[in-house]
Parts: structure tokens; C-alpha cells; sequence
């Protein structure tokens, strides 16, 4: 690591776990952050450029790749790009059919989108720990962490998200008074409303708070030990970075299909009534 000369490992750690923020601050007005107390200061309005610049960058990606192997798709022999594409097309249907309980175009859009902009947002933790945040420095870029997923904000971005859409299938599908009654009747009727808001309200917030911190979590602690393996002596590195990367691509695929998986059955709960 260049900067390791100058920096102890705690602020080494502290470096490439750190955001580039960008708000208003009460002493300097808008600009970028120079370290997290002033991201702080910030307040709940600051912006981490980073995490959105490589979101909507791979989001980007994900869009022009399959728009572009869909252009070209042909009833004869297939391209690999083709292959590719219509082997992750496939996949995500089958998951949909066995966790949804009707057709629903949208839905299986939905997790298709899901399923690969996780994915590539999580595939940014097998990049070298010190490869974009050193070149990010000398282009006079003092932050740069990589990879969107561990980002909470990100995270629960994405689980609200989610949330919301649960809320509208809901509606939709049972109508608002339907939808109060859920929350106010099950399990025990009217006699235990207030017991019954408290129980059904309490599982309704925790599926998108989990589906937020279950990825960060485990994406959060894969970066946190690549950054460790990058403190120790170079001839120990890749005797144990190797396999933990290898055994990351697990982590990375797994996190991708569970988000996935658990947006759809939650949206397939939605569409039930008891």
C-alpha cells in the first residue's frame, strides 16, 4: 500500500472505510468532507458521491449490456453475450415461478433488476482494496470507497425501496381498508386491536431493516477483512486473500439472491389476505 508509510493502521482502516461526503457544512457551507467528524457536521442530508457514482455506474452497465444483447438476439445460433444473458434471464424466472403465486411481469422484472445490480455493486469487493482508492488520491480524490453495498444508506435505500412497494401491493390488492384491517385484526380480532397493531406492525418495519442490514452486514465485514489481509507483510497476502476471494464469490452471489428472493415472497405476501 503507498499511503502505508504515512498512515498507522488504524488510520489506514479508517481511510478506505470512509465515504466521499459531500454537504452543506454549518462552517464551510457546500463542499466535500475532509475526514468523518466533518461528514458528521454535515447532518442527515449529505451526500456519499461515491457510493452513488458507482451504483448508478453499474446500474448503467447492467442496463446497456442487456438492452444490447437484446438488439441483437436471434432465433439462430446464439452469441455468448446471448447465452449469457438469457442463463441469468432464466434463472431469475424460475426463482419468480417458485416464489410468486401468479404471473406478474413486473415482479420478475423487478427482481431481475435486483438480482444483477446487486451483484455487480457486491462483485466491487473483489477489486484490490488499494487500487481505486490510490489512484481516486492522486487525482486529488482524498475518499473513495468502492463498493455501494457497504453503505448502509445504500442498503436501506434499496429496502425502502421494497417497503413501499409492499405497501402499494398491499392497497392494491385488498384495498386500504383491507390493508388496515391486517394491521389492526390478525391474529387475535377486534377485542386485542391495539396488541394486534403492535405485533403486525413491528414484522411489517423489520423486513425491510432486515433485508437493508443483512447485505451491509455481510458485505460491510467481507471488505473490512480484505482491508486487514492488505495490513499484513506482502508475501502473507495472498495466502490469504486467494481464498478468502475465492470464498467471497459465494457471499457475493448468495447476498444477490436473497435480496431477491425475499422482495419477492414479501411482494407475494402482499398480494395475499387472510
Amino acid at each position: 500500500m503507498a499511503s502505508g508509510e504515512t498512515q498507522t493502521a488504524s488510520e489506514y482502516i479508517q481511510h478506505h472505510l470512509t465515504n466521499l461526503t459531500f454537504g452543506l457544512h454549518p462552517e464551510n457551507g457546500l463542499s466535500f468532507a475532509h475526514g468523518a467528524a466533518e461528514a458528521k457536521d454535515m447532518g442527515f442530508m449529505a451526500i456519499h458521491v461515491d457510493s452513488m457514482f458507482w451504483a448508478i455506474l453499474l446500474g448503467s452497465i447492467f442496463c446497456w449490456v442487456f438492452y444490447s444483447a437484446a438488439q441483437r438476439a436471434s432465433a439462430g445460433v446464439p452469441s455468448g453475450l446471448q447465452n449469457f444473458v438469457e442463463m441469468i434471464v432464466e434463472f431469475v424466472d424460475n426463482s419468480v415461478r417458485d416464489a410468486f403465486h401468479r404471473e406478474n411481469v413486473f415482479v420478475a422484472c423487478l427482481a431481475l433488476t435486483i438480482f444483477v445490480w446487486v451483484f455487480l455493486m457486491n462483485l466491487m469487493d473483489l477489486v484490490p482494496v488499494d487500487f481505486l482508492p490510490e489512484l481516486a488520491m492522486a487525482l486529488g480524490i482524498e475518499y473513495q470507497k468502492v463498493v455501494p453495498t457497504t453503505d448502509v444508506n445504500v442498503t436501506l435505500g434499496m429496502s425502502l425501496s421494497v417497503f413501499l412497494l409492499i405497501i402499494y401491493t398491499s392497497i392494491k390488492s385488498k384495498g386500504f381498508g383491507g390493508f388496515v384491517g391486517e394491521l389492526t385484526l390478525q391474529p387475535f380480532g377486534k377485542w386485542f386491536i391495539p396488541f394486534n397493531f403492535f405485533l403486525e406492525f413491528v414484522g411489517l418495519v423489520a423486513k425491510p431493516i432486515s433485508l437493508a442490514l443483512r447485505l451491509f452486514g455481510n458485505l460491510y465485514a467481507g471488505e473490512l477483512i480484505f482491508i486487514l489481509i492488505a495490513l499484513l507483510p506482502w508475501f502473507i497476502q495472498p495466502v490469504l486473500s486467494v481464498p478468502w476471494a475465492i470464498f467471497h464469490i459465494l457471499v457475493i452471489v448468495l447476498q444477490a439472491f436473497i435480496f431477491m428472493t425475499l422482495t419477492i415472497v414479501y411482494l407475494s405476501m402482499a398480494e395475499e389476505s387472510h
